[in-house]
């Protein structure tokens, strides 16, 4: 079993600096947060079970299956809510490459930010795919993104900052009724973003 740590409890990232506790949050965000937690340690190859017991089975991997290049609007600011800062970004289009999956992304689509004092963001990206063959994939893609303050306000403003700098991890749900692509909606998988000017990249890798 994995470690407990404060990320369950404070929704912050203990092991990244700079990052601070986001308050209370809704049930799925938290469940999705800790599956963003876990995904990425395997990612980081800490395979935590093996370092406690040698005899443990090694951990699974995981598996590039695409990227994802969104092209996103200037954002609308709601302004100060319940748990922070709310502005929406709109998404206007974009593509899907790569081994497992090839589509484009319909336009109408947004990502729904909570951002925090010190710039931590809680995203709730939702969208739809279509792909090559017309099979529409909708898409639930929840995720945070840290870096320091400095770094944050930069990136907030629209400027462009060194991707490396920044921790961007999403963890996606799929919808769709095709039947040779039910395989996205019975798979977890792990997302790690890049954030420009006016585009965002996410490549996502499936857990084996």
């Amino acid at each position: 079993m994995l470690p407990k740590t404060n990320f369950e409890t404070t929704g912050g990232c203990p092991w990244l600096p700079g990052s601070a506790s986001i308050g209370a949050m809704s049930s799925s965000i938290r469940r999705l947060g800790r599956l963003a937690y876990y995904a990425a340690v395997l990612l980081a190859g800490e395979p935590l079970m093996a370092q406690n017991d040698p005899g443990a089975p090694p951990p699974p991997a995981l598996t590039f299956a695409f990227e994802l290049r969104a092209q996103v609007g200037p954002p609308t600011e709601i302004g100060a809510v319940t748990h922070g800062r709310r502005r929406i970004v709109p998404i206007l289009g974009g593509t899907v490459r790569g081994p497992q999956l090839n589509a484009k992304v319909v336009p109408g689509g947004a990502d729904w930010q909570i951002i925090q004092g010190d710039g931590f963001t809680e995203l709730d990206t939702r969208y739809t795919l279509e792909t090559d063959r017309g099979q529409l994939v909708y898409v639930q893609n929840a995720g945070i993104r840290t870096a320091p303050p400095d770094v944050m306000r930069k990136l907030l403003a629209g400027e462009v900052v060194d991707p490396k700098l920044v921790y961007f991890r999403t963890v996606p749900k799929f919808e769709t009724s095709a039947p040779e692509l039910q395989w996205l909606a019975r798979s977890v998988f792990v997302g790690i973003g890049e954030r420009f000017p006016t585009e965002v990249v996410v490549r996502f890798y499936r857990l084996e």
